[in-house]
Parts: structure tokens; C-alpha cells; sequence
């Protein structure tokens, strides 16, 4: 018998009201994280990857708010608990590295009190311990004299230094799970490789689960076990990551990966996604890539939107006419 999820996503909608109008980043969001396996979730920027990994932990920023849907966790369902369970959850059995560190830590406090912190929330330990567990943490992520970093304030620290001091406070009470939403972004391609090191380290020393947010196909392709593709807040298409690249049936997904350089094929064209984005303020009820696709037919432009259906097992896809072809 299957293992049961770790952390389960269902029917997640989010919505913000603007002085334009109604946005909805997130459209019924189901997403489904297994203990020692990596979900990537890629699409362009404003798809509602990040926004979804808010929803999850309840950090949505006002005027936001999550409508619908259940975040279960260990059987708990996320969204219903009261705040002060929730934070007990956050930081010691989810853990979040965000996009820009050096926003997301505080330029006014040191790091040792920042790290600090996040141990002394969840654990009743000394200020020596709680400092040993600080240094082991910096020292895990590569940083060079944990003693004399702890006492730094980040802005003092370059952009690589602040992104691992935020993976070193996310890892070091050993998370069950790890949102990691754009971890690699801005960093140069040797410190790109040891992020992304360590976050496999710790799901295959720990099992943890991990929620991997690119738009960096690469990264995705290198880490990502199962794969979701997200386009206007939807899921269009989810598979695990082998099936994913080389057999992509939504046709989203089919131009994304056609627009990478091939090493295998340096001749073949890149192909680029027609059109522009969705305005996010009317998508209406159909499919939000209909202007956009190639494979439109009378259906698309009748119908609602598709619900997901499995094509092939393990492989879903929420499109009336994907495509059926490998690299055609």
C-alpha cells in the first residue's frame, strides 16, 4: 500500500481585491508532497507559484485571502487551525526559503539572533545550546567562521551569503517539509549548485519533503521528482519529472520546454510562446491560455475550464486537445 502524502493541497483558491478589480492568483491548486521526494512547481513569473506557497502556510498578504480548499498536514488540515497551533508547525515542521534573502531576513538584527530565534520558538534549550545548533547550522551550508558570522547583520553579507543564511535557519531544526520558492535565483552558477546540494541533502538524510518553486527548467529538471506546471494560477499539468520533459502533452508545458537550448539537438529552433501573459484581472471561465495555443479547437473556446484527467497513469493534464506527440 502507497504511503499516505506528507502534505496535501486540495481545491486551494486565493483571491485579492484591488481598485481594479478581482485578482485570483490561485484557481483550485491540488498538489500532493511525498516524504524524500522534491514536487517542482514551474511556470512563468505571475502563474501563482509563489502565491500558492503562501496560501499553504496561511501567509498570504493582505488584501489576500484564501477563499477555499484544505492544506492537510499529518491529518491536520492547515487552513482551520487557530494561529498559535499554526505557528508551531511553521519554522519547526515547515520550513520556507524565500526568493529574495536578503529582503526576507531582518538588516536590523544579527544573524545569531535571527537563528537564534527560530531554535528558541520551538525549543526550550540554553542560549549556549541554541548557539552550538546555530554555528552546526551555518557550518552545514558551507559558510566559512560560524562564530564570527553570528555576529554580523546581513547586510554586511553579499547575496549568496544572505541566501544560505536563510537555508541554514529553514534546515536547522531538520523540517518535515521545505518550500523552497526560487532558491537559486540571482546566485551565480557555483553557488546555484550548493543550494541546491544542500536542499538534497536534506531530503535524502532526512526524508524530508520538498516543495521546489523555478522558472528555471533546469533546476527543475535536476532536483524535481514530480513536476506541476502552473499558468494563471491553474494546474494544467502534472507528471513526474522524466515523463514530463520528454513527453510534455499540455501545450504550455510543450512551449516551454521547446524554448530550451538543446544540447543534444544545437541546430533545432527555439520556439517562443505567441502573445503575452493573461491579465489576471479577466480570465473569465475558460482556458486562460486559449489566446496563446496552438492547438485550440472549437472546444477550448466553448467550453469552461478543463478539469484535470489522467491521460496515462501518473500523468494529468487539463486541456481539451493536448498534444500527443514527442517533439513533433
Amino acid at each position: 500500500m502507497a504511503e499516505p502524502p506528507l502534505l496535501q493541497v486540495e481545491q486551494l483558491h486565493t483571491e485579492i481585491k484591488t481598485k481594479k478589480g478581482l485578482v485570483r492568483p490561485v484557481n483550485g491548486v491540488s498538489l500532493s508532497l511525498q516524504r524524500g521526494r522534491v514536487l517542482g512547481v514551474m511556470g512563468e513569473s505571475g502563474s501563482g507559484k509563489t502565491m500558492t506557497a503562501l496560501s499553504i502556510l496561511r501567509l498570504v498578504p493582505y488584501p489576500g485571502r484564501i477563499t477555499s480548499g484544505r492544506v492537510v498536514f499529518e491529518g491536520r488540515d492547515l487552513l482551520a487551525l487557530k494561529q498559535d497551533d499554526l505557528r508551531e508547525i511553521r519554522g519547526r515542521d515547515i520550513a520556507t526559503v524565500f526568493q529574495d534573502a536578503a529582503s526576507a531576513l531582518n538588516p536590523t538584527i544579527t544573524v545569531g539572533s535571527q537563528l537564534e530565534e527560530a531554535i528558541t520558538t520551538h525549543l526550550s534549550i540554553s542560549k549556549r545550546e541554541a548557539q552550538r545548533l546555530c554555528e552546526e547550522a551555518l557550518a552545514r551550508v558551507g559558510l566559512p567562521d560560524p562564530k564570527t558570522l553570528l555576529s554580523r547583520y546581513t547586510f554586511q553579507l553579499s547575496g549568496g551569503m544572505c541566501q544560505r543564511v536563510m537555508l541554514a535557519m529553514a534546515m536547522i531544526l531538520n523540517p518535515k517539509v521545505l518550500i523552497a520558492d526560487e532558491p537559486t535565483t540571482g546566485l551565480d552558477v557555483t553557488l546555484q549548485a550548493e543550494i541546491l546540494q544542500h536542499i538534497s541533502g536534506l531530503k535524502k538524510n532526512l526524508g524530508s519533503a520538498v516543495l521546489l518553486i523555478s522558472h528555471d527548467l533546469g533546476v527543475i529538471a535536476q532536483m524535481a521528482d514530480e513536476v506541476a506546471v502552473m499558468y494563471a494560477g491553474y494546474v494544467v499539468e502534472k507528471s513526474d519529472v522524466v515523463t514530463l520533459f520528454h513527453k510534455p502533452v499540455h501545450p504550455y508545458t510543450w512551449g516551454l520546454i521547446k524554448s530550451i537550448p538543446r544540447v543534444d539537438a544545437p541546430e533545432a529552433p527555439l520556439l517562443s510562446l505567441p502573445g503575452r501573459p493573461p491579465d489576471m484581472l479577466n480570465l473569465g471561465e475558460g482556458c486562460p491560455f486559449l489566446p496563446r495555443c496552438h492547438k485550440a479547437v472549437n472546444e477550448c473556446r466553448l467550453q469552461p475550464m478543463p478539469e484535470m484527467r489522467e491521460i496515462e497513469p501518473g500523468h494529468w493534464v487539463s486541456c481539451y486537445n493536448p498534444v500527443r506527440h514527442d517533439w513533433d
